[in-house]
């Protein structure tokens, strides 16, 4: 009953494979690719694997590429299966204005979130934060309703953005600083600083909104550069989206 689970992002393949469809499974393998070699799947990464009896993916780089890892997906029997956001999933409710337009990664990884806080006691609201290429800041009260979010740029986009449209800035390799005394350590101390105080903005609607502090969890493929300088309680978590296609296959099997 092996499981594979795929999360397609902006910039990179990401891909786990459990031994069963079901949150706490065991992890056989794992690994991740950059978009531009995807079609070399099914030769090197997954040729070895045992093959998966199901898979579930997320996808937010278009449909170009899902076909073309749908193609490597054909090394196995198996029918390629992809999250669209609904109204409702695995117990959490899409308060999305229009819920099928809310990114599929943001909605797969507030499903994983909400697991890990019932997996851990009483429900609390949760703020689920992803940073990679943009950064998403997303409210879950304590019912498990998601009530909305932030989105903003990453870092990068941040600083090419300054390249730009701003005469003589290069893109730096500075650090984060309290005084930024160099160009290089303000642009990366700006940077920084905007996405931390949008996060910090919006877990304080949430507190106010829910009468407790939330549990913040963090994600992405740049959490690691950020979260440092959060001067909140939070924990990192990388699996977050793999949580949350556990957690929704598990769901979907049991009705």
């Amino acid at each position: 009953m092996s499981f594979l689970a795929i999360d397609i992002g902006n910039t990179r393949l990401k891909w786990a494979h459990y031994a069963s469809p079901q949150p706490g499974a065991a992890l056989l393998a794992h690994g991740a690719v950059f978009l531009e070699t995807i079609d070399e799947l099914a030769e090197k990464e997954w040729s070895e694997l045992v093959p998966p009896r199901s898979m579930l993916g997320c996808v937010v780089a278009g449909e170009a590429v899902r076909r073309r890892v749908e193609e490597q997906l054909e090394l196995w029997d198996l029918s390629p299966r992809w999250v669209v956001s609904s109204p409702h999933e695995a117990g959490v409710v899409n308060g999305y204005d229009h819920p099928a337009r809310l990114g599929a990664d943001r909605w797969v990884a507030m499903i994983g979130a909400r697991g890990h806080v019932l997996a851990r006691g009483p429900a609390r609201p949760v703020l689920v934060v992803m940073i990679g290429t943009a950064v998403t800041v997303d409210a879950i009260d304590t019912d498990g309703r998601f009530l909305g979010g932030l989105i903003l740029p990453g870092h990068g986009i941040m600083l090419r953005a300054l390249e730009s449209g701003t005469a003589g800035l290069r893109v730096p390799t500075g650090e984060v600083m309290r005084f930024p005394a160099n160009t290089s350590d303000a642009l990366t101390s700006g940077g920084t600083y905007a996405i931390t105080g949008a996060i910090e903005r919006m877990h304080r609607h949430l507190a106010e909104r829910c009468g407790q502090p939330p549990v913040m969890l963090v994600t992405g493929g740049a959490g690691w550069k950020v979260a440092p300088h959060l001067d909140l309680e939070h924990e990192l978590i990388e699996t977050l989206i793999f949580d949350g296609l556990l957690h929704i296959q598990s769901h979907r099997l049991a009705l």
